[in-house]
């Protein structure tokens, strides 16, 4: 019984739709492009915090631990987190600038 729950579960993620929809296409469907965007994120964000060096390394490491990746699925998957992160961190300087919240 727990794997039909366990299967139903992925199921439903795997019918989730991308988040990477929410970015420009040109971004979402180039590894590379959203690379060098994660990493001016991270080069923003850290200048603001003084800890560059350890975000942009941070940003770095993750593509460079997945860069060997063939699975189709978890390339998608690695791509929504990045895109995830990028859309949290647009979001977050939205509401700082107009003082509206945009999220629930």
């Amino acid at each position: 019984m727990l794997s039909v729950e366990k299967d139903r579960d992925y199921q439903s993620i795997k019918k989730m739709p991308s988040l990477q929809k929410a970015l420009p296409p040109e971004l979402a469907d180039n590894v590379l492009r959203l690379y060098r965007e994660c990493l001016r994120r991270a080069k923003f964000i850290g200048h603001q915090k003084h800890n560059t060096e350890l975000l942009v390394t941070m940003v770095r490491e993750q593509f460079k631990k997945n860069m060997h990746e063939t699975d189709p699925e978890k390339i998608q998957k690695m791509k929504d987190d990045a895109a995830r992160g990028l859309i949290n961190h647009i979001l977050y300087e939205s509401e700082k600038i107009t003082g509206r919240k945009f999220s629930g």
